[in-house]
Order: structure tokens, then sequence, then C-alpha cells
């Protein structure tokens, strides 16, 4: 009998749910917007509805439900403690809720850490053991999977490479979120602009300042603007610090790369790859290093999802997918 997965992607915009078979391909999926100004109950009665919609006749085909959240959260207890893009959730018992109206096993994750499962399983690193995943976007969020297992830590809060603090001139405290996710990139655009740099990235956004934001900055780094490009580079070679750490920490074979600022490609990946290059302690954590763009796209979280319940919450050996069921 053909086996099943629920996966759930709570997001702080879209709520996500869908099937998945014992090969982890995507056999159907729903999806509305989380409205998460409607508080916790809105959302998690949404949530059962979806999972009711995807759920197969026979719930005894189902062996998990995986859902991808944003943390802080517990993946022990399935707690989400207070994610700052879910207003009113704070220690929400999201697991002890959904076992409760379906029965099932269900198993509850850091979205970073599920896409890091995700990209291990189906994307850009399979077949790897030794994996680094970092999302960059509104933020930057990271996954770390050690010798085929989820790096989770105590309480599920480990690998947060996003927040490890830099010194930088004049000994202010930043991170690599702080000078690399989208909004950084457009901050420092718009710094530049107001210091009177002229820029293309002004035509694009008809003038208004407040409109600016990676995309923008994206956009003019694609027809060669020396702004756009120069803040870009630095966001590269901030993560590529972040990288750095990383390689230092884990030793991983591969190093992926997500989240909507990798569209802009090279004018990202490689000030990167060279921040990695000049800064790294010896060659030895970069012979046969992979830096690599993610290959999921946007169903990153839901691939990720229905990993993390085939692999009873990331305790289970990723090589053991191929038989798990």
């Amino acid at each position: 009998m053909a086996k099943a997965i629920i996966a759930v992607d709570l997001g702080g915009t879209q709520l996500r749910a869908a099937r998945f078979d014992q090969d982890l391909t995507l056999l159907q999926r729903e999806s509305t917007l989380t409205r998460a100004d409607l508080g916790p109950k809105h959302t998690i009665d949404e949530m059962q509805a979806f999972i009711r919609k995807v759920m197969p006749c026979d719930r005894g085909d189902v062996v998990g439900i995986g859902i991808s959240s944003p943390g802080p959260l517990n993946p022990a207890t399935g707690v989400i403690i207070a994610p700052p893009n879910l207003p009113g959730w704070r220690n929400v018992p999201l697991s002890d809720i959904i076992t409760s109206e379906f029965a099932l096993p269900v198993y509850v994750g850091n979205d970073a850490n599920v896409a890091a499962l995700a990209e291990a399983s189906k994307g850009a690193a399979q077949g790897c053991r030794h994996v680094v995943y970092l999302t960059v976007s509104t933020g930057i969020g990271s996954g770390v999977i050690s010798d085929g297992k989820l790096v989770t830590g105590r309480a599920g809060l480990a690998a947060e490479l996003g927040h490890i603090p830099i010194l930088i001139d004049g000994g202010e405290v930043t991170s690599i979120e702080l000078e690399a996710a989208g909004p950084a990139i457009a901050r420092r655009c718009r710094v530049q602009l107001e210091a009177g740099v002229k820029s293309a990235v002004l035509e694009l956004v008809a003038g208004d300042l407040h409109a600016i934001d990676a995309k923008v900055v994206g956009a003019a780094a694609a027809r060669g603007d020396s702004l756009a490009v120069e803040c870009l580079a630095h966001a590269g070679h901030m993560i590529g610090l972040g990288i750095v750490t990383a390689l230092l920490l884990y030793n991983p074979e591969i190093i992926v790369v997500g989240g909507g600022v990798t569209k802009t490609g090279e004018l990202l990946f490689a000030p990167m790859r060279q921040a990695v290059q000049a800064h790294i302690l010896d060659s030895a954590f970069t012979d046969g290093l992979r830096i690599e763009p993610a290959a999921l796209g946007d169903d990153v979280a839901l691939v990720g999802a229905a990993a993390l319940a085939a692999t009873k919450g990331g305790r289970r050996d990723i090589s053991e997918l191929d038989h798990i069921f």
C-alpha cells in the first residue's frame, strides 16, 4: 500500500498544505493567505481545514504530518515560541493541537532547518551528508545537517548563523543579517542616495526613496548601476564571512544559499566566494567545497516539511529516506 506524508508551510504571508508520496513527490497542494493579524486560532483553524483537503481517504496510509514554521520554536515539544512575523504566537503548542485533531505523528521544524532537509533530500545538496543551508531574504536563516542528521541543539535553537555578531569599523557590533538581508541592502542603498550618490535606482522608484527594496537594487545592478552593484557586493562579502564561520564550525561539503535575494545571481555569489577564499583559515576547509544556489524554489518549505516527517523530526539519517516506509 502506498504511503503518504502531509506537509504544511506556515509562513508569515502564505499558509500551504500538501500531500507527498513516499518518494517525496508532490501529489496535491492547497494554499491561502495566512492572515496572521487575525491571531493563532484563525490560522490554526485554516491549517486544519487545508490538512483535511490534502488528506487521503484512509488516514492509515499517512505516516505523519510535517510543519515548517518560522522560529524561534522547540522541535522537541512542537511549541512555537515567538515568531516575529506571526503576531500573537507566543508559546503555542502547535504539535499537540494538530496531533489531537488528526491522531497522527506531528513534527514541527524551524523553516530554515526544514529547508536544509529539503535541499539535502531533493535539491542542490542531494547525496551530501554535511550541508549548510542559508536563506537570504527579509532575514537570514540557516540550517545544518551534520553526518546525515539535522543539527537542532538542546532546545531546537542551533545554527542561527545570520545572527552571529560581527565587529566592524568604529567598534559597532552588527550581524550578517543586519548587513546582508534584503532590508539591509535597501537601507545601504538609501543612505548613499541621501548622501548624493547618483544611481539608476532613483529612476526605478520614481524618486521615492521609501520604495527601494532589495528587488529594486537587484534590478539596477543587473543594468550595471555602480551603487547597486556595490550594495550587493557588500552583502555578498558579509555572507561570505558568515560562510567562513560555518566552514570552521561544521566543515560541510556544500553550502546551499537560497532566498529571494539570491535571484541576483553572481552579483551576490561572486563577492561571497571571494570573501570565503580571502578569509578562510586554510585551503583545507575549501578543498572540494561547493557553494551552490538552492534548487527547490518556492517548494522548499513543503518538501522540507515532508522530509521532516519522513525523518521523524530530523532524528533519522537522511540516507534512510529511500527506504523509510
